[in-house]
């Protein structure tokens, strides 16, 4: 689903605080820490959210992790910085760690056009002369959209437990289908995306040319990890365990709910009380890692020094690469000039403010999600819900909620480099 950016009126970016008591801090740090704690524990009881979970990091180590609230309102599990659920179009930056990985490795390049790994030919119908390339796809300008074929099957429902009923949730321009219609990634991205697929329409590509314009594709995305299959003969799940969750030691963490101990899930609301049935995509690599609070601060502190130049996922010039803002002006059409929206320009799957800060947010059923860095303060957070944000007092909440964040900010930031 396209994601959902979350707008904020607030006065500064909320990037970084605290963590987990350890001696090398002072007392004056964990008070904060602790202080903040029981302020976000407040809070939680009166938001439209069930639950939500909060990290948050510098350039030196995790400053705080947690959880807040409820994970399953029927059974009254507390919502904890252990909790799971996926991310949404957060996991899309997997994506681009896991090429700069693979052209490390010598299995592709950025510029190589897909089709030398693909085996069946995706090209732009109104430029077949133009090859799409790898870059193009994780910086989406490859000229493929999401039109309705995606919104309507690659949502699939877990199971078929009041199937009748659940087909029917409204879900946005998105649609929930029936297990029964589940196919692979490789043949539901050839189906829509070859001419001779069978859900193949002329909406399926847009009318600029490939590499001309920015158009935000979950699609695009999802070919990236499927080209990414094919030039290292590896599944998308197993190469990215292999390279990024296993060396930062997620173990909680992994891609859909084959993956997990459903178990351990929070439950995802529409509202305080409505659950949404469980599901999957098909398109999983676009927005389907399942994770916790606890091993996203791992995953957001490798980031955040990857910055700086001191990462172990990935070398420095591959990690300047992640970062770089990859295109200009003349790649936007109506340009989000928004300084807390990240499609003002786009790095390999991570997107950049007109502020100049970076990260990527995420939408789904249930979900709102968001990793943002300030490259000034090396400072870097990561917040996720398992409820549908209520409008009517979606901006109050997140004003309270973030006001608290950025209150602690300096204070804890501060503390934490004093005490190196």
């Amino acid at each position: 689903m396209k994601k959902e950016i979350i707008i904020i009126c607030i006065s500064i970016l909320f990037v970084s605080s605290c963590s987990k008591k350890q001696k090398k801090h002072s007392d004056e740090f964990i008070k904060a820490q602790n202080e903040l704690t029981e302020k976000l524990t407040i809070l939680s009881k009166t938001t439209c959210l069930n639950g939500f979970g909060v990290a948050l990091v510098n350039d030196k180590e995790i400053l705080y992790q947690n959880g807040f609230g409820i994970a399953n309102v029927k059974k009254g599990e507390k919502y904890t910085e252990n909790t799971i659920q996926n991310i949404a179009s957060v996991s899309k930056t997997f994506i681009g760690i896991s090429i700069l990985k693979a052209q490390e490795l010598g299995k592709l390049k950025l510029d190589d056009p897909i089709n030398k790994y693909l085996p069946f030919k995706i090209e732009n119908p109104k430029y077949k002369n133009t090859q799409i390339t790898i870059r193009q796809l994780v910086t989406h300008t490859s000229s493929i959209v999401d039109n309705e074929e995606y919104l309507h099957r690659a949502w699939i429902l877990n199971d078929t437990i009041d199937l009748e009923k659940n087909l029917k949730i409204d879900i946005g321009v998105c649609k929930f289908s029936s297990p029964s219609t589940a196919v692979s990634m490789e043949d539901f991205l050839k189906n829509v995306l070859t001419e001779s697929g069978k859900w193949f329409k002329n909406n399926t590509f847009s009318n600029h040319k490939p590499g001309e314009i920015y158009e935000y594709s979950n699609m695009g995305a999802t070919l990236a990890a499927l080209v990414l299959e094919k030039a290292t003969g590896e599944k998308f799940d197993e190469f990215t365990v292999k390279y990024i969750l296993r060396p930062l030691k997620m173990e909680s963490t992994g891609w859909g709910l084959a993956s997990i101990d459903i178990k351990k899930h929070s439950r995802l609301y529409s509202d305080k009380k409505t659950a949404y049935p469980f599901y999957k995509c098909v398109t999983y690599p676009d927005g389907s890692i399942i994770t916790s609070s606890n091993d996203m601060s791992k995953y957001i502190f490798e980031l955040m020094k990857g910055y700086v130049g001191k990462g172990t996922l990935l070398t420095k010039d591959s990690y300047k690469e992640y970062f770089k803002p990859q295109l200009k002006a003349e790649n936007f059409i109506d340009r989000n000039t928004n300084i807390y929206s990240d499609e003002f320009n786009t790095g390999i799957n991570m997107g950049f403010s007109s502020a100049g800060n970076f990260g990527h947010y995420g939408g789904d059923p249930g979900i709102s999600s968001g990793i943002w860095f300030n490259p000034k303060s090396k400072t870097g957070r990561y917040f996720i819900t398992n409820t549908d944000w209520d409008e009517k007092v979606m901006v109050k909440n997140q004003i309270a909620i973030y006001g608290l964040l950025d209150e602690y900010l300096d204070k804890l930031n501060k503390l934490s480099k004093a005490e190196k």
